[in-house]
């Protein structure tokens, strides 16, 4: 069965006319779907009952089911386990700051970068998630939102999987996200986080996009890199950041680096320099990240001191750093965390109606 988020408002209205209706059905099709966020044709009463019937037979309004959710104690974290058309789950986190509500989405069933501080690569890589199942994360989160008056503002691919091994469903989930019709999302605040797939980075260079890249860097060297994402044994850091250097270049956006501390293995002071030395003179940001601890992993989070000293030493580079705040830690807002408790945690929040 298709899905309506896959389709563009022609795609859906030439469908429509094969169906012997006019083709301004599919305006009131798109206006009940992402204006009012309905997704039971049988409330679409402008359609006749004949047109509902059929549409129903032949069109999907859902791609995914909210299996679970749970809600941090500050409630500005909800994550959200979604169950497939397959039975496979993925997760995506809506995060509450000030005016920002922001989706971390994912891209991939399971991950094949296997970072070593990462719960979604623990069982590899089952499956890419299409366009459809991509867009519909961010879709039924805004529904949510919607109810009380809000909508999704950003959205993040830093969930499940790695975006660029997902390339071409990944790019149409952009556009589906984009589109003025749907959730009008600007390009400028949607962002794709990337473990340094070179050809991949190369390839976005050229899609004319205003979407932000960042990298999930995590160590100062190769050598150590290797140990955290055994992924990147097939990407040299070098070629990894003289992609990024060409992105920021050729697309005039600044460069980011996701960096997550992790005791004894990349946050000590030594590692600090080494970092600060291998960026210097990019016109670039590092985010610092606290590890989020993952059951059945042996790594631990620094302590706040050890954070302190490693963002002092990069200040001292001129190496523009932030700080991110870890929100989500007592609900395992962690990527993969909630799929590996689904056996035995309870929802906390309403299913989605």
């Amino acid at each position: 069965m298709q899905s309506i988020h896959s389709m563009s408002l022609e795609e859906l209205g030439k469908l429509i006319s094969e169906e012997g209706e006019k083709p301004f059905r599919a305006k009131q099709i798109f206006h009940w779907v992402y204006e009012k966020k309905e997704c039971d044709w049988e409330k679409m009463t402008d359609l006749n009952k004949s047109l509902r019937a059929r549409l129903k037979d032949k069109f999907s309004l859902s791609t995914i089911t909210q299996k679970n959710s749970e809600v941090s104690k500050d409630e500005e974290t909800i994550k959200f386990l979604w169950e497939l058309f397959d039975g496979k789950l993925v997760e995506s986190v809506l995060i509450i700051s000030k005016d920002r509500r922001t989706v971390c989405v994912s891209s991939q069933v399971g991950c094949p970068a296997r970072c070593a501080f990462c719960a979604s690569g623990k069982e590899g890589l089952l499956r890419n998630l299409s366009a459809s199942e991509i867009y519909e994360q961010v879709y039924q989160i805004d529904r949510f939102l919607h109810a009380k008056g809000e909508r999704v503002s950003h959205v993040v691919f830093m969930g499940m999987g790695e975006p660029f091994e997902n390339y071409d469903n990944v790019l149409k989930a952009i556009h589906l996200l984009n589109d003025p019709l749907r959730l009008n999302i600007s390009q400028r605040r949607i962002t794709v986080s990337t473990v340094g797939v070179v050809e991949g980075i190369r390839r976005f260079i050229k899609e004319d996009l205003s979407v932000n890249l960042v990298l999930s860097l995590h160590a100062p060297n190769q050598h150590i890199r290797k140990k955290i994402i055994p992924y990147s044994r097939k990407y040299p850091l070098e070629d990894i950041l003289s992609a990024m250097v060409a992105f920021s270049r050729e697309t005039k956006r600044d460069i980011t680096y996701e960096y997550t501390l992790i005791e004894g293995i990349n946050d000590r002071p030594e590692h600090a320099e080494e970092l600060a030395l291998l960026l210097k003179g990019q016109q670039c940001s590092v985010n610092l990240i606290p590890y989020n601890p993952v059951p059945g992993l042996n790594l631990n989070r620094p302590e706040k001191e050890s954070i302190e000293e490693f963002r002092r030493i990069l200040l001292s580079y001129d190496i523009v750093t932030t700080w991110r705040y870890t929100k989500g830690k007592d609900i395992a807002a962690a990527c993969g965390q909630l799929a590996l408790k689904e056996a035995t945690a309870p929802s906390q929040l309403a299913v989605i109606a």
